[in-house]
């Protein structure tokens, strides 16, 4: 049984309880412990198993390889996990970083870009309000 729960020891301790349930019955639990303040609750998750003496004997270090070997691929998968999202979290801090400190160099003779002004739409009366406006001088034709 412990050479079983060796892999896990040697990433952290491990608190391993074993009671009298009812009659001969035995729940056995082990619960793993925080390697550090920032370890993800997930990796303290306990494995608990009940059965009779005998029961445990025989299942009990097979249960312990499958959980050990789960609990080694689950801290594996969230360490990998970290890495990628510090990383993609240090590309975008360079980016913006880039992005601020990039200055605008206008060349001589460069305009900025304007949106040009819209065409005010033709009125109807447009053309009515020009010839009225414009007087008519007298002794020409019109």
């Amino acid at each position: 049984m412990f050479t079983q729960l060796m892999p896990m020891l040697r990433k952290r301790g491990l608190l391993l309880t074993i009671s009298l349930v009812d009659g001969d019955t035995l729940r056995a639990t082990v619960l793993p412990q925080k390697a550090s303040e920032t370890d993800d609750k997930s990796t303290t998750t306990p494995l608990a198993i009940t059965g009779t003496a005998e029961e445990l004997d025989r299942d009990l270090p097979q249960q312990l390889i499958e959980y050990v070997g789960a609990h080694l691929q689950l801290q594996s998968t969230l360490a990998s996990a970290k890495a990628d999202m510090d990383a993609a979290a240090k590309a975008a801090r360079e980016e913006a970083r880039k992005k601020m400190t990039k200055p605008t160099i206008l060349t001589k003779g460069s305009v900025p870009e304007t949106s040009p002004k819209p065409e005010p739409e033709p009125s109807l009366f447009a053309h009515s309000d020009q010839t009225q406006a414009e007087p008519t001088q007298p002794g020409s034709a019109a």
